[in-house]
Protein backbone atom coordinates (compact mmCIF):
# COMPACT_ATOMS: atom_id res chain seq x y z
CA UNK A 1 0.00 0.00 0.00
CA UNK A 2 1.36 3.48 -0.90
CA UNK A 3 2.90 5.43 2.06
CA UNK A 4 0.72 8.48 2.48
CA UNK A 5 1.92 11.81 4.17
CA UNK A 6 1.30 14.57 6.55
CA UNK A 7 0.77 18.22 5.64
CA UNK A 8 4.36 18.47 7.25
CA UNK A 9 5.76 15.87 4.85
CA UNK A 10 4.56 16.61 1.80
CA UNK A 11 5.42 20.92 2.49
CA UNK A 12 8.72 19.75 3.46
CA UNK A 13 9.57 17.59 -0.01
CA UNK A 14 7.91 21.10 -1.98
CA UNK A 15 9.40 23.18 -0.24
CA UNK A 16 6.80 25.38 1.33
CA UNK A 17 5.35 26.21 4.74
CA UNK A 18 3.06 23.89 6.51
CA UNK A 19 0.72 26.81 6.76
CA UNK A 20 0.89 27.38 2.85
CA UNK A 21 -0.18 23.97 2.80
CA UNK A 22 -3.34 24.44 4.93
CA UNK A 23 -4.31 27.39 2.78
CA UNK A 24 -4.36 25.71 -0.51
CA UNK A 25 -7.07 23.03 0.88
CA UNK A 26 -8.74 25.72 2.74
CA UNK A 27 -9.17 27.73 -0.86
CA UNK A 28 -9.79 24.05 -2.94
CA UNK A 29 -6.73 23.72 -4.32
CA UNK A 30 -5.22 21.12 -2.77
CA UNK A 31 -7.52 17.85 -1.37
CA UNK A 32 -5.97 15.85 0.96
CA UNK A 33 -6.23 11.84 0.07
CA UNK A 34 -7.54 10.37 3.42
CA UNK A 35 -7.07 11.52 6.95
CA UNK A 36 -5.24 9.68 9.86
CA UNK A 37 -6.88 8.06 13.58
CA UNK A 38 -6.05 11.17 14.72
CA UNK A 39 -8.06 13.06 12.06
CA UNK A 40 -4.64 14.49 10.63
CA UNK A 41 -4.65 15.82 6.72
CA UNK A 42 -2.65 12.65 4.58
CA UNK A 43 -1.41 13.35 0.91
CA UNK A 44 -0.71 10.46 -1.31
CA UNK A 45 1.72 10.90 -4.64
CA UNK A 46 -1.52 12.32 -7.13
CA UNK A 47 -1.72 15.12 -4.42
CA UNK A 48 1.86 15.78 -4.38
CA UNK A 49 1.52 16.19 -8.11
CA UNK A 50 -1.32 19.20 -8.21
CA UNK A 51 0.81 20.72 -5.14
CA UNK A 52 3.48 21.05 -7.84
CA UNK A 53 1.49 22.60 -10.24
CA UNK A 54 0.06 25.03 -7.88
CA UNK A 55 3.63 25.82 -6.58
CA UNK A 56 4.71 26.25 -10.54
CA UNK A 57 1.43 28.30 -11.21
CA UNK A 58 2.09 30.61 -7.84
CA UNK A 59 5.50 31.28 -9.09
CA UNK A 60 4.93 32.45 -12.68
CA UNK A 61 2.33 35.11 -11.17
CA UNK A 62 -0.88 33.28 -11.15
CA UNK A 63 -3.86 34.32 -8.48
CA UNK A 64 -4.87 31.47 -6.31
CA UNK A 65 -8.74 31.88 -8.01
CA UNK A 66 -6.69 32.00 -11.34
CA UNK A 67 -4.60 28.65 -10.63
CA UNK A 68 -8.14 27.14 -9.26
CA UNK A 69 -9.74 27.89 -12.50
CA UNK A 70 -7.40 26.34 -14.32
CA UNK A 71 -6.89 23.06 -12.45
CA UNK A 72 -10.65 22.80 -12.06
CA UNK A 73 -10.72 23.30 -16.23
CA UNK A 74 -7.59 21.19 -17.00
CA UNK A 75 -8.56 19.07 -19.79
CA UNK A 76 -10.38 22.02 -21.94
CA UNK A 77 -8.24 24.81 -21.15
CA UNK A 78 -5.78 25.54 -23.97
CA UNK A 79 -2.42 25.73 -21.86
CA UNK A 80 -0.41 27.89 -24.75
CA UNK A 81 -3.46 30.00 -24.52
CA UNK A 82 -3.16 30.82 -20.87
CA UNK A 83 0.51 31.22 -20.99
CA UNK A 84 1.01 33.47 -23.55
CA UNK A 85 -1.59 35.80 -21.82
CA UNK A 86 0.05 35.44 -18.65
CA UNK A 87 3.72 36.35 -20.13
CA UNK A 88 1.71 39.51 -21.73
CA UNK A 89 0.63 40.21 -18.00
CA UNK A 90 3.99 39.21 -16.32
CA UNK A 91 5.80 41.88 -19.06
CA UNK A 92 3.77 44.74 -18.20
CA UNK A 93 4.11 44.22 -14.44
CA UNK A 94 8.07 43.90 -14.64
CA UNK A 95 8.06 47.47 -16.93
CA UNK A 96 6.05 49.05 -14.43
CA UNK A 97 8.83 47.77 -11.41
CA UNK A 98 11.09 48.73 -13.47
CA UNK A 99 9.60 52.56 -13.90
CA UNK A 100 9.04 52.50 -10.20
CA UNK A 101 12.71 51.75 -9.33
CA UNK A 102 13.60 54.27 -12.27
CA UNK A 103 11.53 57.14 -10.47
CA UNK A 104 13.51 56.15 -6.86
CA UNK A 105 16.66 56.24 -8.68
CA UNK A 106 15.97 59.74 -10.17
CA UNK A 107 15.06 60.87 -6.22
CA UNK A 108 18.79 59.44 -5.06
CA UNK A 109 19.99 61.17 -7.92
CA UNK A 110 18.70 64.30 -8.07
CA UNK A 111 18.09 65.15 -4.35
CA UNK A 112 20.94 64.99 -2.09
CA UNK A 113 18.66 65.29 0.89
CA UNK A 114 15.54 64.90 -0.31
CA UNK A 115 12.21 65.81 1.65
CA UNK A 116 8.76 64.52 0.20
CA UNK A 117 7.41 67.46 -1.60
CA UNK A 118 10.88 67.42 -3.74
CA UNK A 119 10.07 63.64 -4.25
CA UNK A 120 6.87 64.32 -5.19
CA UNK A 121 7.73 66.95 -7.93
CA UNK A 122 10.44 64.76 -8.85
CA UNK A 123 8.28 61.47 -8.85
CA UNK A 124 5.56 63.55 -11.56
CA UNK A 125 7.99 64.64 -13.52
CA UNK A 126 9.18 60.75 -14.13
CA UNK A 127 6.06 60.14 -15.01
CA UNK A 128 5.49 62.65 -17.48
CA UNK A 129 9.10 61.27 -18.79
CA UNK A 130 7.88 57.68 -18.75
CA UNK A 131 4.61 58.67 -19.92
CA UNK A 132 6.00 58.87 -23.30
CA UNK A 133 7.99 55.94 -23.15
CA UNK A 134 4.92 53.93 -22.37
CA UNK A 135 3.45 55.25 -25.69
CA UNK A 136 6.87 53.42 -27.36
CA UNK A 137 6.57 50.17 -25.15
CA UNK A 138 3.05 49.96 -26.56
CA UNK A 139 4.76 50.87 -30.20
CA UNK A 140 6.76 48.31 -29.75
CA UNK A 141 4.15 45.36 -29.39
CA UNK A 142 1.81 46.58 -31.98
CA UNK A 143 3.60 48.78 -34.24
CA UNK A 144 2.95 47.21 -38.44
CA UNK A 145 5.52 48.70 -40.39
CA UNK A 146 8.72 50.23 -39.46
CA UNK A 147 10.04 51.37 -36.47
CA UNK A 148 8.32 54.91 -35.28
CA UNK A 149 11.81 55.83 -34.18
CA UNK A 150 13.37 55.37 -37.72
CA UNK A 151 10.23 57.20 -39.59
CA UNK A 152 11.23 60.48 -37.20
CA UNK A 153 15.06 60.35 -37.84
CA UNK A 154 14.42 59.84 -41.69
CA UNK A 155 12.50 63.02 -41.72
CA UNK A 156 15.00 65.12 -40.29
CA UNK A 157 17.11 64.62 -43.82
CA UNK A 158 20.53 64.94 -41.16
CA UNK A 159 23.41 65.78 -43.24
CA UNK A 160 27.40 64.68 -43.08
CA UNK A 161 29.36 66.58 -40.64
CA UNK A 162 25.90 68.32 -39.14
CA UNK A 163 26.11 69.62 -35.62
CA UNK A 164 23.46 68.32 -33.83
CA UNK A 165 21.67 69.08 -30.41
CA UNK A 166 19.07 67.02 -28.58
CA UNK A 167 17.24 68.28 -25.91
CA UNK A 168 15.88 65.69 -23.24
CA UNK A 169 17.25 63.22 -25.38
CA UNK A 170 16.15 60.48 -22.93
CA UNK A 171 16.54 56.67 -23.94
CA UNK A 172 17.92 57.98 -27.01
CA UNK A 173 15.54 55.60 -29.73
CA UNK A 174 16.13 58.49 -31.68
CA UNK A 175 19.80 57.62 -32.28
CA UNK A 176 19.78 54.40 -31.12
CA UNK A 177 17.73 52.66 -33.55
CA UNK A 178 19.08 54.62 -36.24
CA UNK A 179 22.70 54.15 -35.33
CA UNK A 180 24.20 52.81 -38.63
CA UNK A 181 22.53 55.35 -40.41
CA UNK A 182 23.96 58.74 -39.01
CA UNK A 183 26.24 60.32 -41.60
CA UNK A 184 30.22 60.63 -41.12
CA UNK A 185 31.38 63.52 -39.19
CA UNK A 186 28.12 64.17 -36.88
CA UNK A 187 28.22 66.06 -33.60
CA UNK A 188 24.70 64.94 -31.27
CA UNK A 189 25.59 66.87 -28.18
CA UNK A 190 22.59 65.23 -26.27
CA UNK A 191 21.30 66.99 -22.69
CA UNK A 192 18.73 65.07 -19.79
CA UNK A 193 19.00 64.93 -16.30
CA UNK A 194 20.48 61.81 -14.44
CA UNK A 195 18.11 59.73 -13.19
CA UNK A 196 16.28 59.80 -16.42
CA UNK A 197 16.47 56.93 -19.50
CA UNK A 198 19.36 59.26 -20.50
CA UNK A 199 21.57 57.23 -17.56
CA UNK A 200 20.85 54.19 -20.08
CA UNK A 201 21.51 55.79 -23.58
CA UNK A 202 24.99 56.74 -21.83
CA UNK A 203 26.03 53.00 -21.19
CA UNK A 204 25.01 52.10 -24.67
CA UNK A 205 27.10 55.63 -26.01
CA UNK A 206 30.04 53.98 -24.35
CA UNK A 207 29.26 50.58 -25.93
CA UNK A 208 28.52 51.16 -29.64
CA UNK A 209 30.61 54.91 -30.11
CA UNK A 210 33.31 52.28 -32.14
CA UNK A 211 30.10 51.33 -34.24
CA UNK A 212 29.64 55.16 -35.37
CA UNK A 213 30.52 56.26 -39.20
CA UNK A 214 34.12 58.25 -39.29
CA UNK A 215 33.81 61.55 -37.08
CA UNK A 216 30.94 60.75 -35.96
CA UNK A 217 30.96 61.62 -31.71
CA UNK A 218 28.05 61.51 -29.36
CA UNK A 219 28.26 63.51 -25.68
CA UNK A 220 26.29 63.10 -23.08
CA UNK A 221 25.49 66.48 -21.11
CA UNK A 222 23.68 65.71 -17.52
CA UNK A 223 21.84 69.14 -17.18
CA UNK A 224 18.94 70.52 -16.93
CA UNK A 225 17.92 72.68 -20.12
CA UNK A 226 15.69 75.15 -18.66
CA UNK A 227 18.56 76.85 -15.77
CA UNK A 228 20.66 79.47 -17.56
CA UNK A 229 23.68 78.08 -16.74
CA UNK A 230 22.94 75.01 -18.84
CA UNK A 231 22.36 77.38 -21.71
CA UNK A 232 25.49 79.54 -20.87
CA UNK A 233 27.44 75.98 -21.15
CA UNK A 234 25.69 75.36 -24.73
CA UNK A 235 26.25 79.13 -26.00
CA UNK A 236 29.81 78.43 -24.65
CA UNK A 237 30.70 75.50 -26.41
CA UNK A 238 29.12 76.81 -29.65
CA UNK A 239 32.44 79.41 -29.05
CA UNK A 240 33.53 80.63 -32.44
CA UNK A 241 30.93 78.89 -34.38
CA UNK A 242 27.63 79.89 -35.81
CA UNK A 243 25.52 78.15 -34.13
CA UNK A 244 23.70 73.93 -34.41
CA UNK A 245 22.46 72.86 -37.82
CA UNK A 246 19.74 70.81 -36.09
CA UNK A 247 18.27 71.42 -33.01
CA UNK A 248 15.69 68.69 -31.66
CA UNK A 249 13.25 68.93 -28.57
CA UNK A 250 10.69 66.01 -29.55
CA UNK A 251 8.02 65.03 -26.36
CA UNK A 252 9.91 67.61 -23.92
CA UNK A 253 7.61 70.80 -24.01
CA UNK A 254 5.02 69.05 -21.93
CA UNK A 255 7.53 69.28 -19.16
CA UNK A 256 8.49 72.53 -19.28
CA UNK A 257 7.74 75.07 -16.86
CA UNK A 258 7.90 77.83 -19.74
CA UNK A 259 7.79 76.68 -23.11
CA UNK A 260 7.99 79.88 -24.80
CA UNK A 261 10.93 81.27 -23.20
CA UNK A 262 12.71 77.86 -24.30
CA UNK A 263 11.88 78.07 -27.54
CA UNK A 264 13.43 81.63 -27.72
CA UNK A 265 16.28 79.81 -26.18
CA UNK A 266 16.53 77.71 -28.82
CA UNK A 267 15.99 79.64 -32.14
CA UNK A 268 19.29 81.98 -30.61
CA UNK A 269 21.59 78.81 -30.93
CA UNK A 270 20.59 77.66 -34.79
CA UNK A 271 22.90 78.52 -37.53
CA UNK A 272 21.10 81.04 -39.96
CA UNK A 273 19.84 78.05 -41.73
CA UNK A 274 19.30 75.55 -39.31
CA UNK A 275 16.38 74.02 -38.09
CA UNK A 276 14.61 73.15 -34.55
CA UNK A 277 12.08 70.17 -34.61
CA UNK A 278 9.70 69.99 -32.26
CA UNK A 279 6.39 68.71 -31.65
CA UNK A 280 3.94 69.10 -28.83
CA UNK A 281 0.56 69.68 -29.93
CA UNK A 282 -1.39 68.09 -33.61
CA UNK A 283 -4.56 66.64 -34.02
CA UNK A 284 -4.21 62.77 -34.54
CA UNK A 285 -6.07 60.90 -37.02
CA UNK A 286 -7.17 58.21 -34.67
CA UNK A 287 -9.73 60.96 -33.36
CA UNK A 288 -11.90 60.49 -36.83
CA UNK A 289 -11.05 56.94 -36.94
CA UNK A 290 -13.04 55.71 -33.76
CA UNK A 291 -15.42 58.48 -34.45
CA UNK A 292 -16.30 57.02 -37.53
CA UNK A 293 -16.63 53.10 -35.87
CA UNK A 294 -18.81 54.70 -33.02
CA UNK A 295 -21.07 56.42 -35.38
CA UNK A 296 -21.39 52.66 -36.80
CA UNK A 297 -22.15 51.18 -33.68
CA UNK A 298 -24.79 54.00 -32.93
CA UNK A 299 -22.44 55.14 -30.08
CA UNK A 300 -21.77 58.54 -28.60
CA UNK A 301 -19.13 60.71 -30.21
CA UNK A 302 -19.20 63.77 -28.26
CA UNK A 303 -16.07 63.05 -26.40
CA UNK A 304 -14.00 62.27 -29.72
CA UNK A 305 -15.50 65.08 -31.15
CA UNK A 306 -14.53 67.45 -28.25
CA UNK A 307 -11.04 65.96 -28.18
CA UNK A 308 -10.20 66.64 -31.57
CA UNK A 309 -11.68 70.32 -31.56
CA UNK A 310 -9.06 70.81 -28.38
CA UNK A 311 -6.20 69.28 -30.35
CA UNK A 312 -7.06 71.40 -32.81
CA UNK A 313 -7.23 75.08 -31.05
CA UNK A 314 -4.07 74.09 -29.06
CA UNK A 315 -2.32 73.11 -32.68
CA UNK A 316 -3.23 76.64 -34.35
CA UNK A 317 -2.00 78.68 -30.74
CA UNK A 318 1.42 76.49 -30.71
CA UNK A 319 2.14 77.44 -34.57
CA UNK A 320 1.46 81.46 -33.40
CA UNK A 321 4.10 81.31 -30.52
CA UNK A 322 6.67 79.46 -32.88
CA UNK A 323 6.00 82.18 -35.50
CA UNK A 324 7.64 84.89 -32.00
CA UNK A 325 10.78 82.86 -32.89
CA UNK A 326 10.96 81.85 -36.50
CA UNK A 327 10.69 83.21 -39.92
CA UNK A 328 9.37 79.45 -41.22
CA UNK A 329 7.36 76.77 -39.76
CA UNK A 330 6.79 73.39 -42.17
CA UNK A 331 3.83 71.32 -40.30
CA UNK A 332 5.67 67.55 -41.05
CA UNK A 333 2.93 64.88 -40.28
CA UNK A 334 4.55 61.44 -39.51
CA UNK A 335 1.78 58.34 -39.66
CA UNK A 336 2.18 54.93 -38.36
CA UNK A 337 -0.46 52.04 -37.40
CA UNK A 338 -0.93 50.22 -34.70
CA UNK A 339 -1.85 46.52 -35.11
CA UNK A 340 -4.32 44.24 -32.76
CA UNK A 341 -4.78 40.62 -33.22
CA UNK A 342 -6.49 40.54 -29.33
CA UNK A 343 -9.98 42.05 -28.36
CA UNK A 344 -9.44 41.90 -24.80
CA UNK A 345 -5.81 43.92 -25.62
CA UNK A 346 -7.42 45.90 -28.26
CA UNK A 347 -10.60 47.42 -25.30
CA UNK A 348 -7.97 47.88 -22.94
CA UNK A 349 -5.99 50.08 -25.29
CA UNK A 350 -9.48 52.48 -25.82
CA UNK A 351 -9.85 52.59 -21.97
CA UNK A 352 -5.75 54.17 -21.87
CA UNK A 353 -6.50 56.48 -25.06
CA UNK A 354 -9.73 57.67 -23.19
CA UNK A 355 -9.79 57.38 -19.94
CA UNK A 356 -12.07 60.37 -19.07
CA UNK A 357 -14.60 58.42 -20.77
CA UNK A 358 -14.24 54.90 -18.66
CA UNK A 359 -17.13 54.21 -16.94
CA UNK A 360 -18.94 55.17 -20.90
CA UNK A 361 -17.15 52.40 -22.27
CA UNK A 362 -17.29 49.98 -19.71
CA UNK A 363 -21.09 49.69 -20.10
CA UNK A 364 -20.35 49.31 -23.54
CA UNK A 365 -17.67 46.99 -23.38
CA UNK A 366 -19.68 43.85 -24.81
CA UNK A 367 -20.67 45.57 -27.92
CA UNK A 368 -17.71 47.00 -28.63
CA UNK A 369 -15.37 43.22 -27.96
CA UNK A 370 -18.32 41.89 -30.03
CA UNK A 371 -17.27 44.35 -32.87
CA UNK A 372 -13.79 44.14 -32.40
CA UNK A 373 -13.52 39.54 -32.53
CA UNK A 374 -16.30 40.19 -35.93
CA UNK A 375 -13.48 42.36 -37.57
CA UNK A 376 -10.12 40.41 -36.41
CA UNK A 377 -11.66 37.26 -37.32
CA UNK A 378 -12.65 38.56 -40.65
CA UNK A 379 -9.37 40.81 -41.34
CA UNK A 380 -6.97 38.63 -39.48
CA UNK A 381 -6.20 42.07 -37.07
CA UNK A 382 -7.55 45.03 -36.39
CA UNK A 383 -5.32 48.54 -37.43
CA UNK A 384 -5.36 51.73 -35.47
CA UNK A 385 -4.24 54.70 -37.73
CA UNK A 386 -1.98 56.97 -36.07
CA UNK A 387 -0.43 60.47 -36.58
CA UNK A 388 1.68 62.80 -34.68
CA UNK A 389 2.74 66.40 -36.23
CA UNK A 390 6.17 67.61 -35.57
CA UNK A 391 6.93 71.30 -36.49
CA UNK A 392 10.10 72.12 -38.50
CA UNK A 393 11.21 75.66 -37.80
CA UNK A 394 13.60 77.83 -39.56
CA UNK A 395 15.11 80.93 -38.16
Amino acid sequence: MEKRMTSGEIAKKTGISQKTVRLYDEKGLLKPSGYSEGNYRLYDRSALAVLEKIIALKQIGFSLEEIHDNLEAEKDVDITEVLTRQLKILETKKYEIEKAIASVNSVLLRQAEPDWDSVAETVKTMQMDQGADVNHYQALLHTAGEDWYVTIYKSLHLQKNAKVLDLGCGYGKLWRNSWSRIPAGVTVDGYDLHGSWADDFAGYVEQNKENLAVGTKVNLYFEDVETDATWEEIERKIGQREGYDLVIAHYLLDFMKDGEAFLKRVAGVLTTNGMCSVNGAGVSREHAFWQEIFTRLRLRTDFLIEREAKARKKREEFQTMLFLYFSKVENVTLGSVMRYTDANELFTYLLERYPEEKKYLTEQEAELKAYFVSEIQGKGDFLIPKSTDFKHCYK
